[in-house]
């Protein structure tokens, strides 16, 4: 850096001194030129004589400035050489002492990782001892354990040996204690097996039989206090009207003299108004009073409100019959729908197929064992609503499919099959929804009840119909329900005695104690339970009481 200042200042000398010549020249040329202009001619000879002296002398004193500038200028380049060679002289020396302490702090670090290669070496060497002791104590520990391996084996095969001897030993003695056992027996061993099959089974019976009964008592108990607060809670909050229906309808007379306008003129109007409407016309002593009989309640009530006009108004004849049956036909079909809903008012339920709500209503007219068809659904529509409230489930679903379970009624002479499969084709028909559908086919157990609706819908049906004087049946059909009960019962082995009581809702079966005991009274009462659900048809549901005592008798003498 020095250097390139020198050779600037010399430059800058030089460029001064050439400019001051140049400076000089001009002033004194312009200085004796006008000096020659202005003199006279010997003066202008010797002006311009002086003149040109000066000029020589000028360029002498810019010759000898110039020498000097360029001797300055070697002096100073000599200067700058020198300085030049002694910075790099400097600075070679501090490049060797630089290398020369690189050098040393290289050789220092390469002894310190030397040392610590040989200090890992070392400790790798030390591992390597220990875990060469290791190996070897565990070689010898196999070794060892190989060798007790080997004693263990060989006092296994004389054990196994010992032990296969004892076998035969034991076999041997099996065989003699079975001879001696058949020859003292007098059995062979298949009949002593049959013998202990016999007992073991037995055993195995009794035992199972045991189990079984305290789980049926343990799940009875609590099952049936729940069920019979879910009941009882649904039967009180229901208190409705017991009612019974015939297949007669009794119409009242102002007078005897309206019989015979009944009948008309060689029986012309009778017969005509049984043909028009299919109904029987009963005339017989009683005063003032016809029997109107047909097994369909709809026909009859058409004939019933036929009849009544006809006897209102006094002109009977065929056409004036035809004409009022006509009109009472239309109003019990409005009679229908109205009834329809006022079922669904009554249950709450919001809204229903038009045709589904006309044939609900035609069950007004309907009896099942002499029960009102649509009264038992109101009925049990409201027992599965309280029951499903009680298992906090939606109580509109179950009102629902248990107030149509029983649609099928209005169709069964007209339509083949079950009223429960009828009904849900129907509703399935008319948009109900598939869970409505299933509790209407299976409430009478013809499709396996898949869901708690259906169980509901069941339940709200059979208390419905078995409450005492809902229903009633004929007395023949009676007679003989309560005669294959007792039958059931009575073929049962080690059963003395068979007593059908509470009008078939109860039956007490005596049996022998010294053939049945507790265990077995137990298996009894629920086959016979079993037999009768299997091939009977009942309301309600029946108890079966196993009774077995046993009695000591003496006489005092």
């Amino acid at each position: 850096m020095s250097v390139l200042l020198v050779v600037l200042a010399v430059c800058v000398l030089l460029g001064l001194g050439v400019i001051t010549l140049l400076l000089l020249r001009v002033l004194r040329s312009g200085g004796a030129d006008a000096e020659v202009a202005t003199a006279e001619p010997g003066e202008a000879a010797e002006i311009i004589r002086q003149a040109a002296g000066l000029r020589e002398q000028t360029e002498r004193e810019a010759a000898d400035l110039l020498r000097r500038a360029e001797e300055n200028a070697r002096a100073l380049r000599e200067r700058a050489d020198a300085e030049l060679a002694l910075r790099g002289s400097l600075v070679e020396a501090k490049a060797r002492e630089a290398g020369r302490k690189s050098a040393e702090t290289f050789r220092t670090q390469a002894e310190e990782e030397v040392r610590a290669l040989r200090a890992e070496l070392h400790e790798r060497d030390a591992r390597l001892a220990q875990r060469e002791q290791r190996l070897e104590a565990r070689a010898a520990a196999m070794d060892e354990q190989a060798r007790h391996i080997e004693a263990r084996d060989h006092d296994l095969a004389a054990r196994e040996a010992e032990l296969a001897r004892r076998r035969a030993e034991v076999v041997d003695l099996e065989e003699e204690r079975r001879r001696t056992l058949e020859e003292a027996a007098r059995l062979t061993a298949a009949q002593a097996r049959a013998e202990i099959v016999k007992v073991v089974e037995a055993d195995a019976r009794r035992d199972a039989a045991v189990l079984v009964r305290d789980i049926e008592a343990q799940a009875r108990e609590q099952g049936e206090e729940r069920a019979r607060k879910i009941v009882t809670l649904a039967i009180q909050r229901v208190a409705l009207e017991t009612t019974t229906e015939s297949v007669v309808s009794v119409l009242h007379l102002p007078s005897d003299e309206m019989k015979g306008r009944i009948i008309g003129r060689e029986g012309r109007n009778i017969r005509s108004f049984e043909s028009v409407t299919g109904v029987n016309v009963i005339i017989d002593d009683t005063p003032e009073a016809v029997l109107l009989s047909c097994f369909d309640p709809v026909r009859r009530e058409i004939a019933k409100i036929t009849l009544e006009a006809l006897v209102g108004d006094g002109r009977i004849h065929p056409h004036r019959i035809e004409e009022e049956h006509d009109r009472a036909r239309r109003e019990v079909e409005t009679r229908c729908v109205r009834a329809g809903e006022d079922a669904l008012m009554q249950t709450g339920i919001a809204e229903m197929h038009p045709e589904l709500i006309a044939i609900l209503g035609r069950l007004r007219y309907r009896t099942s064992y002499g029960q009102n068809v649509l009264a038992h659904l109101i009925e049990s529509a409201h027992l599965a609503g309280i029951m499903a409230a009680e298992l906090r489930l939606p109580p509109a679903l179950a009102k629902r499919g248990t107030l149509l379970h029983d649609l099928g009624k209005a169709l069964t002479h007209e339509v083949e099959g079950s009223h429960a499969l009828i009904g849900a084709e129907i509703a399935r028909r008319y948009g109900e929804d598939e869970e409505i559908v299933h509790a209407i086919e299976a409430h009478h157990n013809e499709v396996e009840p898949r869901s708690v609706e259906a169980v509901l819908t069941q339940a709200a049906d059979q208390i419905s119909g078995g409450r005492p004087g809902a229903r009633r049946e004929s007395l023949e059909s009676y007679v003989k329900r309560l005669e294959r009960i007792e039958q059931i019962a009575g073929e049962r082995p080690g059963v003395e005695k068979v007593f059908a009581m509470q009008a078939g809702r109860e039956v007490r079966v005596m049996v022998v104690p010294e053939q049945v005991d507790d265990i077995a009274a137990h298996i009894l009462a629920r086959d016979v339970a079993k037999q009768i659900e299997d091939e009977l048809t009942y309301p309600g549901q029946i108890r079966v009481t196993v009774v077995r005592e046993t009695r000591a008798v003496e006489t005092a003498r």
